[in-house]
């Protein structure tokens, strides 16, 4: 009896195996808050997140991992022959310096009126950061500007006037009020914006969730629901909204997922890249 209960617990051990049914095992990276994860895939493989799952984009699943995320694990998947392979991304602390700026106070802490504005403001733009669709761009992606400089201040923490805020979603670049600001990849223009902290600003949809932020305008030169081209002009760089002088905040949102920049403009190789299984 001892002797066919183990053989049977045997058999039943393996079935999973045999079906196909088992997880393989599970594993790592390390990442920082605003990376982002390349993942190999085969065809007919689908990435997941969460309760979201897409198709892979040129042969790889991007994650997105969120500047504001504190340190701590998140867990990716990979759909593949009705098994679920997990990586689990270990998100350290936010390598990014601190950095103290003195402004107007009344746009500092602000006044119940504009508190008001800022929220009906987001509430606003909220959507567009849930719109999915088919991939329109491919990377690396183009730069915001021509001969654009080195961006700046990507999950910089600022104090203002002496009071800690969130760390800087977006990237900076020097640019003169004037300079043309360019679309990135192609879409379409899910909003355009004149808000109080943001000023004037473009969002660009380019499709997989990719959405790219173009801020501070001093003019905007398309509309809601126009199409653009990779190196078309969104507009004019300038100082609108809540700035300490003129310059071009460019942001991007992966899925949800406040994202660096320089990561995927102009090179993908700051990606970081699962290893293959041995």
């Amino acid at each position: 009896m001892t002797l066919r209960l183990g053989l049977l617990a045997a058999i039943v051990s393996l079935l999973p195996m045999v079906a196909g049914g088992a997880e393989p095992p599970r594993r790592a990276v390390d990442v920082v808050p605003g990376a982002v994860v390349r993942w190999d895939a085969r065809p007919g493989d689908r990435c997941a997140k969460a309760a979201e799952s897409w198709e892979p984009l040129g042969g790889a699943c991007y994650f997105g991992v969120d500047i504001r995320l504190a340190p701590g694990t998140l867990e990716v998947a990979l759909l593949r022959d009705q098994a679920r392979e997990t990586l689990l991304l270990n998100v350290g602390p936010a390598p990014y310096h601190e950095e103290r700026l003195s402004l107007d106070p009344r746009k500092v802490t602000l006044s119940k009126k504009d508190q008001e504005r800022a929220k009906r403001e987001w509430q606003e733009v909220a959507p567009v950061f849930d719109l999915r669709g088919p991939a329109r761009f491919a990377l690396p992606l183009a730069a915001p500007l021509a001969g654009a400089p080195p961006a700046r201040n990507f999950g910089t923490r600022r104090v203002l006037n002496g009071e800690a805020r969130s760390p800087h979603g977006g990237a900076d670049y020097k640019a003169a009020t004037g300079t043309p600001v360019l679309a990135v990849a192609p879409g379409r223009v899910a909003f355009v914006a004149n808000h109080f902290f943001s000023g004037r600003g473009v969002y660009v949809d380019h499709g997989d969730g990719l959405i790219s932020m173009s801020m501070h305008l001093s003019r905007v030169d398309v509309k809601a629901g126009q199409e653009v081209r990779a190196g078309d002009r969104l507009g004019l760089s300038g100082a609108t909204g809540r700035v300490s002088g003129p310059h071009l905040h460019f942001g991007l949102r992966w899925r949800g997922a406040t994202v660096d920049p320089s990561v995927l403009i102009g090179s993908t190789a700051h990606l970081v890249a699962v290893p293959a299984v041995p």
